[in-house]
């Protein structure tokens, strides 16, 4: 029986993530050719091809799909078999900036499992805008930051995930039909508050802002009192709001990129440990919250 290095996943992992073996190699601290070396030892370990070697752009095949899932979950267990076991070697402080909607709902579960498995590494986590989260990090306040991204924005950062946009408003109240469209938003500079006003202004639908808040409490509030409605990334619905959709007479708005930002020269223990855990946390878990929904 055969056994696959669990380095050799890793790098895998990390390529997909990233989107290129350049970008895979700058996190692994390998060359391009010493990933791509990699890649082909664990696709002759499996005896199949896990990448579409003729695409543009970098595809897996459903063997690499499947590889894929495998690969995550065989390396969550190693990492926290050796965070369970190396703990008093894991401490320090990490200071983690994310956008406001994301620490209101899918962080507080993957940084309470984080906390768990690492409970002396200690969190400082802070909400912001995006482009204030970017702008932040600059100056030195924070190691990591997850971020929101235009498709094509040369902004750097590792990508961990595309967010379809979606337009939400109150199942009680029927916002959508009024007009002007009553607009619930943040201040700038809010991603969703540019994209809304752009794909508003392309089918001159007429609008009004009628409640400006840069919580995502205070959004999701207004939105479902009916006050008007808003545009979220769709993993961060709340519950009781209705999705709304061109046949409501909304444009649609495309995808926004999620990507993390650690801050130059910051390498700790933590820190690696963290942006490993956030990485796999919205490979794993983010799908497969939206398949619930669905569901529901």
């Amino acid at each position: 029986m055969h056994n696959i290095p669990t380095d050799l996943l890793r790098t895998f992992v990390k390529a997909i993530d990233s989107g290129s073996f350049t970008r895979a190699g700058e996190l692994v601290g390998r060359t391009p050719s010493a990933v791509s070396l990699q890649i082909k030892r664990l696709e002759e370990a499996v005896n199949t091809s896990l990448f579409q070697r003729d695409a543009h752009k970098m595809q897996l095949t459903q063997e690499g799909r499947t590889m894929a899932s495998y690969a995550r979950r065989i390396l969550a267990l190693n990492d926290e078999v050796l965070a369970t076991l190396r703990q008093p070697a894991v401490a320090g402080r990490v200071r983690l900036g994310a956008p406001h909607e994301y620490t209101a709902s899918l962080l507080p579960e993957f940084l309470g499992k984080f906390a768990q498995s690492h409970p002396n590494v200690m969190l400082e986590v802070t909400s912001d805008l995006s482009r204030n989260l970017l702008r932040r990090q600059q100056a030195g306040e924070f190691e990591l930051i997850i971020a929101l991204h235009e498709d094509s924005a040369p902004d750097g950062g590792q990508p961990i995930y595309t967010e379809p946009l979606v337009w939400i408003g109150s199942e009680d109240h029927s916002s959508h039909l009024k007009s002007p469209l009553p607009l619930v938003l943040a201040p700038p500079p809010c991603i969703y508050r540019d994209r809304m006003l752009q794909g508003l202004n392309q089918i001159e639908r007429a609008y009004r802002i009628v409640y400006l808040s840069s919580s995502y409490n205070g959004i999701t509030a207004a939105v479902r009192a009916g006050i008007g409605v808003t545009v979220m990334a769709e993993s961060t619905t709340p519950q009781g709001s209705r999705l709304l959709t061109e046949r409501d007479g909304l444009p649609p708005l495309g995808q926004l990129e999620l990507r993390l930002h650690r801050a130059p020269g910051k390498t700790s223990e933590a820190l690696l440990r963290l942006e490993d855990f956030i990485t796999g946390s919205f490979a794993n878990s983010v799908p497969a919250r939206l398949i619930g929904a669905a569901a529901d």
